[in-house]
C-alpha cells in the first residue's frame, strides 16, 4: 500500500485531486466533487487535531470491534457509511476546497509526526500503519468515486 506519509506517494495523491474539475461526476454515490473534497478534509483535520468528533459509547465500541475488518480490507466499499460530521449538504467553492484539501494532505506528507491523535474517537487507538491505512484508503476511494 502507498503511505501517505511520503512525499512521494502523498504528491501521488495530490496529482489525482489536480486531476477533478468542477464538472467531475462521480461514478457512485451522491456528493457533488466540491462536496466530495469538504467531506475528504475533515479525516483529516481530525487526524491533524484541528476537528473533533463527538462519538456516542455504543458507536464507539462499533468502531472498535470494525476496526480489523475495515483496516484489513483491500479499499472501501462504494456507499459505505461516515460520520454525521462528514456528510456534505452545502455547495462549495471548489478551487477554494482543492486547495484546502490539497494543503491538509501536504501536511500529511510531513511524517506521521504531524499526526494529533493516539486514539481515535471511533476507531480506536491507531499506529502509524493505521493511519496511513484509513486515509489512503480514503482519499483514494473517493478519486476513484470520480474516476481519477
Amino acid at each position: 500500500m502507498k503511505n501517505i506519509f511520503d512525499p512521494k506517494d502523498n504528491q501521488e495523491i495530490i496529482k489525482r485531486i489536480h486531476n477533478l474539475t468542477p464538472e467531475s461526476k462521480p461514478l457512485w454515490g451522491k456528493m457533488s466533487v466540491d462536496q466530495m473534497l469538504s467531506h475528504c478534509i475533515s479525516p483529516i483535520a481530525v487526524a491533524l487535531g484541528i476537528e473533533t468528533l463527538k462519538i456516542s459509547f455504543p458507536m464507539r465500541m462499533l468502531g472498535r470491534m470494525m476496526k480489523k475488518s475495515w483496516l484489513d480490507a483491500p479499499e472501501f466499499k462504494k456507499n459505505s457509511p461516515t460520520a454525521k460530521e462528514f456528510i456534505r449538504k452545502e455547495t462549495y467553492d471548489f478551487e477554494l476546497t482543492k486547495n484546502q484539501l490539497i494543503e491538509r494532505i501536504q501536511k500529511l506528507g510531513e511524517g506521521f509526526q504531524v499526526v494529533q491523535l493516539e486514539v481515535h474517537p471511533f476507531w480506536g487507538k491507531l499506529n502509524e500503519a493505521d493511519w496511513n491505512n484509513l486515509q489512503w484508503k480514503h482519499l483514494d476511494h473517493h478519486l476513484r468515486q470520480f474516476g481519477v
